[in-house]
């Protein structure tokens, strides 16, 4: 058995290395705040009175993953947000949140607002997937 690669000290290449994964840190000992993933849906008249794109509730036909996460006592300027196609990061001076994301999403194309006065950062990013007989436009 033989890795190929291009410096023959490693032990991995760099396509077996899950993305994400550099940014776990089990010695952190900054708590994980409170979050909730939510799926949305854009639908029109043709599809909920008339059903004719073939869209369902199901989280396979939703275009955006709305993530809300709790972060009392804390400023919009101590934030430091990273969003990769896979894995949200999401640091504060007293909490730490490294979430792999359920879908693919396009990490260019995401919004995120801070609510101060119910202390929520809410993440809006746009889920990236092949098209299919669902998913075509």
């Amino acid at each position: 058995f033989q890795v190929k690669s291009e410096n023959r000290k490693t032990i991995w290449n760099t396509e077996e290395v899950p993305e994400g994964c550099e940014f776990d840190d089990t010695w952190d000992p900054r708590e994980q705040p409170e979050y909730e993933i939510l799926f949305k849906q854009s639908v029109g008249t043709e599809d909920v009175f008339f059903g004719m794109t073939g869209k369902d509730p199901s989280t396979a036909c939703c275009e955006d993953i709305v993530i809300k996460i709790k972060l009392p006592e804390t400023k919009y300027s101590d934030i430091t947000l990273d969003i990769q196609d896979k894995v949200l990061d999401l640091r504060t001076p007293k909490k730490k949140l490294l979430l792999h994301l359920p879908y693919p999403v396009n990490s260019k194309e995401g919004r995120a607002r801070f609510l101060s006065e119910e202390e929520i950062l809410e993440v809006t990013l746009r889920v990236s997937r092949q098209f299919d007989f669902i998913n075509f436009a």
